[in-house]
């Protein structure tokens, strides 16, 4: 979230990590203030840090990334030279309109903001603009995945992300809740439209019912790569999930990032 960070602190600290783990590491940045004003004051958030310079902000950590020009008095040490790779990450028309602007991979939040998927996307695609970062346009979807040996076990476990949502729609947000056998009196029929509409980005089954919702959603966006998220409460069961959700991506020959 980059309105609650200096661009030369992030630019430093993936500087680092790039140093460390060369060719691996990319940088998704979000123009959301990822939180309220108790946390805003903790972060040392300053008047102006918020969404409406992400551009200005954005400029700035691209330039801390660049080749450092002889007597530059303000470097990212380490950072200067090293060429993050930069993903741009939204829910609106916004990032999607600065990503095709700037030449850049675009990732798009359907996991819970349906809505304006295909616009953003077509919006990107129209507008993209190559960079020396990318040549062409590069899409990523968010997936709410829940994979499991059967659909049965997979519906379950998917109750703890219906349950949060439901909280949502009532004004009352809450920790993860472990699942339930049924939804079924949980909530109305309304919710229940609410909810399941707000997941519609979703695979949930056993791994021949995943592999068919993710070839659907790609078929669908067209999109290059798929953002997996996986609000699983027990945990063994959520890497059971990302094991068997590994095995299908493979199959699908499409790129992942958990």
């Amino acid at each position: 979230m980059l309105p609650n960070h200096a661009p030369l602190v992030i630019a430093e600290q993936f500087g680092t990590l790039e140093s460390l783990y060369p060719g691996r590491i990319d940088l998704g940045l979000g123009r959301a203030p990822g939180g309220d004003q108790l946390a805003a004051r903790a972060l040392r958030r300053v008047p102006g840090s918020s969404g409406d310079t992400f551009p200005q902000d954005l400029l700035e950590l691209q330039a801390y990334f660049a080749p450092a020009a002889p007597g530059q008095l303000l470097r990212a040490i380490p950072g200067a030279g090293l060429k993050v790779p930069l993903y741009l990450l939204g829910s609106s028309d916004f990032s999607a309109r600065l990503a095709a602007e700037l030449g850049l991979p675009f990732a798009f939040a359907s996991h819970f903001a349906p809505d304006y998927l295909d616009a953003a996307l077509d919006i990107y695609r129209r507008n993209f603009q190559p960079s020396s970062q990318l040549k062409s346009p590069h899409i990523m979807i968010g997936v709410n995945l829940v994979a499991a040996d059967t659909d049965e076990e997979a519906a379950r476990l998917f109750t703890s992300l219906q349950q949060m949502f439901l909280g949502i729609i009532r004004g009352a947000r809450t920790e993860l809740p472990p699942p339930v056998e049924t939804m079924r009196g949980l909530w109305s029929a309304l919710e229940e439209q609410q909810a399941q509409h707000k997941l519609y980005y979703s695979a949930v089954g056993s791994p021949e019912t995943v592999r068919r919702e993710l070839r659907r959603l790609i078929e669908q966006t067209g999109a290059d790569e798929i953002i997996a998220t996986a609000q699983i409460f027990d945990h063994a069961a959520r890497l059971h999930s990302f094991e068997i959700a590994a095995e299908e991506f493979q199959d699908l020959s499409l790129s992942t990032t958990i």
